[in-house]
Formats: C-alpha cells, structure tokens, sequence
C-alpha cells in the first residue's frame, strides 16, 4: 500500500505493509476515539515525475503490463509526466483544510517503483 501524505508545502509518500481496509478502519477508529470528523471517500491523487527519471519506462511498461485501472500517466508537459492514481481520501473535516492522506493498493512492483522514483525526485529537488 502506499500512502502519500498531502501538507501545505507539498506530499510525503510511505510505502507500507498494512491492508488498505485495515489502514481504513484504524483510522475511523482513532477519529472516533478522539472526537474528530473525519471524511472518508474514494478519490484520485496526482503528482509529477521528472521526464528524466530512470525508472520511469519500466514503470509504464509495468502499469501497462498489469493492466492497472487504478494508475495512468501522460504527459505533463516538456519536463515532467503526471502520474495519477485512484485510492481513497483520509481527512479530518475542519474549515479549509487541505491536508490529509491519500492511500492506494497497487502491485507490488509498482508501488515499488513508484516509491523508488519519489524517492529519487526528493533526493534531487533537495539536492538543488
């Protein structure tokens, strides 16, 4: 499962072990728990990859392969394709709030190579 967490100043993305459902239904638990309103709903995340990257080909090669509904990618424009998934929304409910949490369950290997592309994204943006 990968979860990409969304804050003001942009994403942090977590690879994790834990089902999808079992994520899920902590979560709601820990909402209820403390008193919270929280949304749950299914959604869709997006974020840019460098052109560049290494591993971009076999990650279309492997989206393509596995026949994934839940992931597209296309052209952003000269510099960077947008990698889009489906997978659900996590967010506590307060006015304008637009943080929170996006979770999906891909293949392993893509979400490995989805990882390993942010990853590698990350360790050039702050390089620079």
């Amino acid at each position: 499962m990968l979860k990409l967490i969304y804050i003001e100043s942009g994403f942090y993305m977590e690879r994790l072990t834990q089902a999808l459902e079992q994520f899920i239904v902590l979560r709601v638990m820990l909402a209820m728990g403390v008193g919270q309103k929280i949304l749950v709903e299914p959604s869709s995340a997006a974020f840019l990859l460098p052109v560049s990257s290494p591993e971009l080909s076999m990650l279309e090669v492997a989206a393509q392969k596995e026949g994934w509904e839940d992931i597209a990618i296309c052209v952003a424009d000269d510099e960077f394709l947008e990698v889009s998934l489906g997978g659900i929304w996590i967010t506590i409910l307060y006015p304008e709030q637009d943080n929170g949490v996006f979770i999906t369950a891909l293949s392993d290997r893509i979400e490995l190579l989805l990882f390993k592309l942010w990853q590698a994204t990350e360790t050039n943006a702050s390089v620079t």
